[in-house]
Order: C-alpha cells, then sequence, then structure tokens
C-alpha cells in the first residue's frame, strides 16, 4: 500500500497548537498523518477534508482510534465554509492546509500523476468528477496548451512543448504518460547533465490544470481566516513558488503593519529540516507559513 509522510508534522503541531482543546479543521486531511498528529496532541475534535475518496477512506482506518472526536468529509478544501455551516460548527481554533498532491497519488498506479509507470493520463485528485488530463491535452488548442505549460510549470520551452503535442496527437491520442513524456522529452533540447526529468514542469502543469490548484486559493485564505475563533490559527504549507506567492500576499493583505484583526506568525516560511529532507526528498521544497486571528 502507498504510503505518506506528512511534512513538518513538528512545526504544523507548535503552530497550531491544539493542546488548547476545541475544534480543528484539517483541509486536506490525506492519509491523515497531521491529523493523527493534531489528535494526540490535544484537540477535542476535528474535521478533516479530501476530494480524494481513496484518501479518506486510509485516513479513516487511521483515525478510528479517535471514534467520534473525527468526522471526514468528501469535500474540496474551497468548501470550507459549507462544511462548517452544514455542522453548525463553533468557530475552529485551528485551520490546516496541505497543498498540492501528495506520496501516495504519486505512487498510487492507475493515478496518472507520475510518468514513473506507464498508465491512464488522468491525475484528477476526485476521480470521480471533472476532466482528466487526458481530455485537457486531446481539447486544449496550442496556445491554450502553451499558456497551460508556461504559468503553471514555468517551462521556459512551452510553446515547443505545445506544438510536439498538437503535432503528436495529430497522428493518436495522447491518453498514457509514458507517450506524453516521450513527446515533452522530444519537445524540449537539452544539454548535458539534466537535475530533472524534461517532463517534470509540463506534468506539474497539467496537474495544476486539471485540480485547478490555484483557482480561488486566495479566496479560500480569506474565508479559513475569517471563520477562526479569536487566538485561533491558519497553517499552510506549500509546495511550490506558484501556491507560496499566493499564500504570501494573502497573510501580508490580512495582517498589513499596524492595528489588525490578523497577525503574522510566521514572516518568513518555515522550512524542513536537513534530517526530515534526508529521509524524506519530496519535503525539500515544503513551505509552511501561519497567520493568528488577534480579535
Amino acid at each position: 500500500m502507498p504510503t505518506h509522510d506528512p511534512v513538518m508534522v513538528r512545526e504544523v503541531v507548535d503552530a497550531l497548537q491544539p493542546a488548547r482543546c476545541g475544534l480543528f479543521v484539517d483541509c486536506t486531511v490525506g492519509l491523515g498523518g497531521h491529523a493523527e498528529a493534531v489528535l494526540q496532541a490535544g484537540a477535542a475534535r476535528l474535521i478533516g477534508l479530501d476530494r480524494d475518496q481513496s484518501a479518506l477512506s486510509r485516513a479513516g482506518a487511521r483515525l478510528a482510534v479517535f471514534g467520534a472526536r473525527v468526522e471526514l468529509v468528501h469535500a474540496d478544501y474551497r468548501t470550507l465554509g459549507a462544511v462548517l455551516d452544514a455542522r453548525h460548527a463553533p468557530a475552529p481554533d485551528g485551520i490546516l492546509a496541505d497543498l498540492g498532491v501528495s506520496s501516495m497519488q504519486l505512487d498510487e498506479p492507475g493515478r496518472g500523476f507520475s510518468f514513473r509507470r506507464d498508465e491512464p493520463l488522468d491525475m484528477r485528485m476526485d476521480q470521480s468528477t471533472g476532466q482528466t488530463a487526458a481530455d485537457v491535452v486531446g481539447a486544449a488548442s496550442e496556445t491554450e496548451l502553451a499558456d497551460i505549460v508556461y504559468h503553471f510549470g514555468e517551462e521556459r520551452f512551452a510553446r515547443r512543448v505545445a506544438r510536439g503535442i498538437v503535432r503528436a496527437r495529430e497522428e493518436a491520442p495522447i491518453v498514457t504518460t509514458g507517450r506524453l513524456a516521450e513527446v515533452v522529452r522530444r519537445a524540449i533540447p537539452t544539454r548535458g547533465y539534466q537535475r530533472i526529468d524534461p517532463a517534470t514542469r509540463t506534468f506539474q502543469a497539467l496537474r495544476i490544470r486539471v485540480n485547478q490548484e490555484l483557482e480561488k486559493l486566495d479566496l479560500f485564505i480569506a474565508e479559513a481566516a475569517a471563520r477562526l475563533a479569536t487566538g485561533g490559527r491558519l497553517a499552510i504549507v506549500a509546495f511550490h513558488s506558484l501556491e507560496d506567492r499566493i499564500v504570501k500576499h494573502a497573510f501580508r493583505a490580512l495582517a498589513p503593519m499596524g492595528a489588525a484583526a490578523y497577525g503574522l506568525v510566521t514572516r518568513k516560511p518555515v522550512t524542513p529540516g536537513e534530517a526530515e529532507i534526508a529521509s524524506n526528498p519530496r519535503a525539500r521544497s515544503a513551505k509552511l507559513r501561519v497567520i493568528e486571528r488577534l480579535a
């Protein structure tokens, strides 16, 4: 069974301060690693959201020992307000969002997030709805593909990649990870040693587009912050610069210099230590930012 090592567990627990008891919300509960630590540290109640039904099932098994203290909900984190309202929940004392794709999703066969295996080109976190990556690759125009790859993947050869995809799909639909990776590698000029596979940025871009990972992230942050109890904290872990930039600017807008309803707990992002990176290399790019509601 695929495993997932949650990043910066100690730092997240220190930030959320669950020893105060109260209600805590894990908006991206995944396999339940952060949620388990928060509950063990004293949270009286935890609501866990995730749009990946497979992850929720596994989180349920992991967190079953906590009984009625835990409720898991199949929902996108951006529906946080509706989830809380439907349960007439009190203002949370802490809210966590661990953004991006999990190790489980990357490693689990058949999900289509990785080009390490040749499998259907899916990439949906919620496999019950929405377009697959194959749908996007097959329907988007060359200009649209170039925009996706450039803006979400920060790929400087985005136009070449888009042109290569359009030419390849004229021969046959691109429906597997292996074929897409091959098309992208042919499109990108290479010289000498490559630190990452040339297909990496394009796969990231498509994943972000399929799951609309950046869409309404700023609105979610404003909503989550407004829902906090006085003294409550919102902690967000981002894994790439596009996400982190949105989080940074949204937090700064909530907590300007001088008197404000919110205060920055982290002026600079908290990052994993060397020991964690050595044991879990995927943690390397993680950045934790925290804000507190003061009034």
